[in-house]
């Protein structure tokens, strides 16, 4: 099989591999394997009686991890969206598992490969698909209203000048349609002030809203999150790595739902909850060292949070 020049540099790389406690004998699912980078480290540490579940959404990715992993006959690759973990583990017969690890940041393979769309930076077809399939990019931006499109823009990018944007986006594609990046970035950039195209690439911002939006990430992260700690054994690890403020708020609230105790009000002499916390938290959150940073800018906004099925 051809192998796609499917690099991802994996970030936190030694912190993520301890935080999921690795036991040889161990069933472990690397939920986003992408290049299958931390995947390769997770089969370092396990024995010839572990085993290694892969999945991936993108078709490149599972190229790839075919060719790097697949004849490892403890590694079963499934291409298939970690949101459906339930079913997969399911279909494979697995009740539980040891450890899950999400990586959900943009992998450097589909960020480089301009064509893939994701990117700023190179002139492509607006698409950012990961999957790459259904709607892309360019489909939102050539028939959303301009109401939905500055709501994207606004809550996803966290974009002080949505309004601005998406009343341009829609002028201009009243000219011509809006089909590759670098017109999404003039676009961007003329709706800004200069004061603010100068803080930062000016698009970094709606490029992310679009991309959330066009692979519905945070749209049902949460229920995901939930399936995630529900399809752990006891004790199993579940090790979450995140790269912008919205996702990671998702995964720190949904961890703390797990780690919640009795919930009477504190007049209550006892608990007549009953309510015990069902995870344990590994440590509050740990972020790319000094020496990581200087050998890759992109493990710059990572944070990896970790819990422990205890109940």
């Amino acid at each position: 099989m051809d192998e796609i020049n499917f690099e991802h540099i994996p970030v936190l790389l030694e912190e993520t591999i301890n935080s999921l406690r690795i036991k040889p004998d161990g069933i472990y699912l690397d939920a986003t394997a992408g290049g299958g980078g931390h995947s390769s480290e997770i089969l370092k540490a396990l024995g010839e009686n572990g085993r290694l579940i892969a999945v991936d959404r993108d078709p490149d990715a599972i190229k790839t991890l075919e060719a790097r992993i697949g004849s490892d006959k403890r590694v079963t690759i499934v291409h298939d969206n970690y949101c459906n973990i339930k079913s997969i583990l399911s279909s494979l017969g697995i009740a539980g598992v040891s450890g899950i690890l999400a990586d959900l940041g943009v992998s450097s393979h589909q960020l480089d490969t301009a064509e893939r769309g994701f990117s700023f930076h190179n002139d492509a077809p607006l698409d950012m698909r990961m999957s790459q399939e259904g709607p892309t990019a360019a489909d939102l931006c050539n028939t959303l209203p301009e109401e939905e499109l500055r709501r994207i823009i606004r809550d996803y990018g966290e974009e002080k000048y949505a309004a601005s944007i998406a009343k341009n986006i829609v002028k201009a594609r009243d000219f011509t349609p809006i089909e590759t990046t670098l017109q999404l970035v003039d676009i961007i950039g003329a709706s800004m002030p200069a004061k603010a195209r100068r803080n930062g690439h000016p698009a970094r911002r709606t490029f992310q809203a679009l991309r959330i939006e066009v692979n519905g990430e945070l749209e049902k992260l949460t229920d995901s999150v939930n399936d995630m700690f529900d399809s752990l054994e006891l004790n199993g690890m579940l090790s979450i790595i995140t790269f912008h403020s919205l996702e990671d708020r998702a995964v720190k609230q949904a961890y703390a739902k797990f780690c919640e105790g009795c919930t009477c009000p504190p007049e209550f002499p006892v608990c007549v909850c009953g309510n015990t916390p069902r995870g344990k938290l590994a440590f509050k959150y740990k972020e790319a060292s000094e020496e990581e940073l200087s050998k890759n800018a992109r493990s710059r906004s990572a944070k990896l949070r970790s819990i422990e099925r205890i109940k």
